[in-house]
């Protein structure tokens, strides 16, 4: 296969290694990751979450043949840590018996992982190159069930070097991390041609190449069509793993490919010899010593292991590299962890893993090419490191068990993920609140959660269940519970996603239930059900609890719906709906600031209703105060670390101040003044540590005027990420870049591979959505502004800038703006200290650019 020159941003050695786990996979088909140390861990490709789960034999391993016949071989990976020396029978690490390569370093960029190993006693150079296509604006082509797994072999000696690298794999089908139903399953033998950069070729079949009980069975690799003679051919050979035993209707049950692409010298085990005493790997390892090939082997075992092999030469100076291909293909997800079969859209395009990996193997030089592009387009652009690290590696979660797509195309997302079942189910609306990547990267994305917060989770009054059952024919509102945030929120979102669009279709259809949505605020007994723009009622939100009383959070995120809201309604023709909308928010806007403000920030005014009767229904959820009359749980005189989130993202859709601008300077500054701590040796915290120790972060609320509730709202001694991340946005826009840059910098020290995962900001769990909110950097430091009904165009700030809309994406230089992906309308540009750039050609297609004269 061909091979890109990667761009990396950092690199990670020694005890950094401990925790690094970068998911391989695609949006929607869960993930299998790649250890610091080169190994495969946190198999998640089984419909649901599943740290630390691997199978009983995974791993790769090379051997080496020098010109005077030394032999040597080792696993592909680094050394172990210290932490996975001591355990009950010795080392717990997986094939901790292997010997290894004494050095690793730890080059990445998401999607790019780089493991380089060095060992005086190998006479190559290994670099371990794993990775799995990512490209904005383009859906299907960032969501292949496949890790792409390249062994670069350098030969720095003046002699040639016999080289062999095997992958091996247990057939583990049926057994998730938390289930075990694995009986009956098998391994055949495959190979397959694909014209590269095209369509399948026909498909070849091993013959004879089975696990001992297993038929040839047909893999679907017979799918292909139209091959065409004048194509350059790449071959996959491997083994395609099966069950026959595992019911065709279980969660468990799938298929698994392990391919290597374009070999010279392939051989292949579809089983292992059944030995006790460890002598399976035993027999193994002797055999790939010995010559460097693989010979089969018979195996009764329920889970038989496979394995692939390549020989080849590398000449004195040159550089072999051996591409395998990982794939997977589970179609039966479950509905939020409940028994209804809902199903996986990346399984609906290929009939099982083999003909998802022929299917991949054809395209991947492209794909791989295109994910170089977008990489070096981001990391050229005039962006801090730790900016560009935290939005970049963030991205990693939408191709975990987080986010999942079911077959009809429509997106789902957890919070985030336990370590075996998600966390928090329904795409819940206030989380996803924050996150900035969709809109901006994947508009398709952004444009699916909004039809179903509002074609299908919003009933006739206008309540939007803030978590959306499954299957969303029978359930999609099951939950029947409003959240003030969240329901706010996505009237911003819509807002923001129609105008990055331009889409008016997409307004049209759901601006009916957008109308209801908004008009749900003013019911009698609800959140401003006097209609001043104050949010006084009973209001759930994101700290899982209900606030009564005015509060900023709440206020601030009503103010931007407020003006959402007038826009659409005004583009709408309702131009009755959209002066209310303007009524309600200058009159909101202006009490907020007179009456919450305190000098230093804005505060919370409890303000409990006389009775329970007093609060509508719907609007409250069983983890608040039990009595709201004399309702605990409470912000109060709080200084809130994202009291500013509406501002924030009003900002990011458009809009400017919804508050006064200098209040809004002073709340920030104050926030840092009381909430930022260096280090939390002496912080108390009697819930969930996100920050330990000599570490600096900033607290969720802090009480410096003291007058703190006996029980305040539940996290406000802990830290979290997503909310750092929308503080550092609200601070680079109000100009206080220093200060956002230094949250952000705070937050990447801490996920540093030693300490913490760099792919893995958590908060209910691993891979959390709400630390996508990290994108809001990118867009906040270029000043970027885009609207796509109008086709205008704006940076507010100078220098080599990369911009996305959704559906379009590309780089800013000094020689002009360069589509690279998707296609962009556009009609006007503007940069800083320059007259506007009136384009005549209004629509930039992918691949071309507007040079500045």
């Amino acid at each position: 296969m061909t091979a890109t020159a990667w761009p990396l941003l950092r690199t990670y050695t020694g005890r950094q290694l401990r925790r690094i786990a970068l998911p391989l996979g695609g949006i929607g088909t869960g993930t299998v990751s790649f250890g610091g140390r080169g190994n495969l861990r946190d198999w998640e490709i089984v419909n649901r979450p599943a740290k630390g789960f691997h199978p009983g034999t995974a791993f790769f391993a090379i051997r080496t043949e020098s010109a005077d016949g030394t032999v040597t071989t080792r696993a592909a990976e680094g050394p172990l840590d210290l932490s996975e020396y001591e355990g009950a029978h010795g080392s717990p690490a997986q094939s901790h018996g292997l010997p290894r390569f004494r050095d690793a370093s730890f080059s990445t960029a998401y999607p790019f992982a780089r493991l380089t190993l060095r060992d005086d006693d190998v006479p190559v150079e290994l670099a371990v190159e794993a990775f799995t296509p990512f490209v904005p604006t383009d859906v299907e082509a960032s969501s292949w069930p496949v890790a792409v797994l390249r062994y670069a072999v350098t030969n720095p000696t003046d002699n040639p070097v016999m080289v062999s690298l095997a992958g091996s794999l247990q057939n583990f089908i049926g057994r998730d991390g938390t289930t075990d139903v694995a009986a009956g399953n098998y391994n055949t033998g495959a190979t397959g041609s694909m014209g590269r950069g095209g369509g399948l070729l026909p498909k070849r079949r091993a013959a004879g190449a089975t696990s001992e009980g297993g038929a040839d069975a047909g893999s679907g690799a017979d799918t292909a069509s139209g091959a065409d003679g004048g194509l350059q051919e790449t071959r996959a050979d491997g083994v395609l793993l099966q069950s026959r035993g595992v019911s065709s209707d279980a969660e468990q049950f799938g298929s698994i490919a392990l391919a290597v692409l374009d070999g010279q010298d392939v051989s292949r085990r579809t089983g292992w010899a059944d030995r006790t005493w460890g002598d399976s790997l035993l027999d193994f390892w002797d055999d790939f010593s010995a010559d460097g090939r693989l010979d089969e082997r018979t195996s009764t075992s329920d889970t038989p292991v496979a394995s692939v092999a390549d020989r080849r030469t590398v000449a004195p100076g040159a550089t072999e590299r051996f591409t395998f291909l990982l794939g997977w293909h589970f179609p039966n997800r479950r509905a939020w962890e409940k028994p209804d079969l809902v199903g996986n859209h990346y399984t609906t395009l290929s009939d099982d893993a083999w003909t998802a990996v022929c299917r991949f193997a054809a395209q991947l030089d492209d794909l791989e090419r295109r994910t170089v592009a977008f990489v070096s387009d981001f990391l050229a652009s005039d962006l801090p490191d730790a900016v560009k690290e935290a939005a970049l590696f963030n991205l990693s979660t939408l191709r975990t068990q987080t986010v999942f797509r079911t077959p009809d195309g429509r997106f789902f997302g957890w919070e985030g993920c336990s370590d075996h079942v998600g966390s928090c189910f329904g795409s819940c609306t206030h989380v996803w609140n924050y996150e900035q990547a969709t809109p901006y990267l994947f508009g398709e994305i952004a444009r699916s959660f909004r039809e179903v917060e509002f074609a299908q989770a919003t009933d006739d009054q206008g309540l939007m269940s803030f978590r959306v059952g499954l299957p969303l024919e029978t359930n999609a509102q099951d939950w029947r519970v409003a959240a003030a945030d969240g329901q706010l929120g996505c009237l911003v979102k819509l807002y923001r996603d129609w105008r990055l669009s331009g889409d008016d279709e997409l307004l049209h259809n759901l601006w009916p239930a957008a109308r209801r949505a908004l008009e749900f605020c003013w019911i009698e007994g609800g959140w401003d059900g006097d209609r001043d723009g104050v949010m006084e009622g009973c209001q759930h939100n994101t700290m899982d609890v209900e606030y009564y009383g005015p509060n900023p959070q709440m206020q601030s995120w009503y103010l931007a719906a407020l003006r959402a809201s007038e826009e659409m309604a005004r583009y709408q023709g309702d131009d009755k709906l959209a002066d209310e909308c303007r009524r309600l928010f200058d009159h909101g806007s202006a009490w907020t600031d007179e009456h919450l403000f305190n000098g230093e920030y804005y505060r919370h005014e409890i303000r409990p209703p006389a009775s329970a009767d007093d609060v509508a229904p719907g609007l409250r959820e069983s983890m608040g105060a039990e009595d709201p009359t004399n309702p605990v749980l409470q912000l109060g005189d709080g200084c809130l670390v994202d009291q500013l989130v509406g501002q924030h993202l009003a900002r990011i859709a458009g809009f400017d101040s919804l508050l006064d601008p200098e209040h809004v300077r002073t709340t920030l500054a104050s926030i840092l003044r009381h909430n930022r701590l260096d280090g939390f040796h002496g912080h108390f915290n009697h819930m969930r540590s996100y920050v330990l120790g000599d570490e600096t972060a900033v607290l969720m609320c802090s009480y410096p005027r003291g007058n703190r509730p006996e029980r305040p709202f539940p996290y406000f001694s802990e830290v979290m990420t997503g909310f750092e991340h929308i503080l550092a946005v609200g601070l680079i826009q109000e100009g206080m870049v220093d200060e956002g840059l230094q949250v952000i910098t705070d937050i990447r020290a801490r996920y540093d591979g030693e300490r913490r995962n760099p792919y893995d900001e958590a908060e209910c769990g691993h891979h959390y959505a709400r630390a996508m909110a990290s994108w809001g950097a990118v867009v906040a430091l270029t000043g970027f502004d885009y609207d796509g009904r109008t086709g205008v165009m704006h940076f507010g700030t100078p220098g080599t800038h990369f911009w996305s809309t959704g559906n379009a994406f590309g780089a800013l230089d000094t020689n002009g703006l360069h589509v690279r992906e998707g296609t962009l309308f556009l009609t006007s540009l503007s940069l800083p200290g320059e007259p506007p750039i009136t384009v005549t050609a209004d629509t930039l297609t992918a691949g071309s650019s507007l040079p500045f004269t």
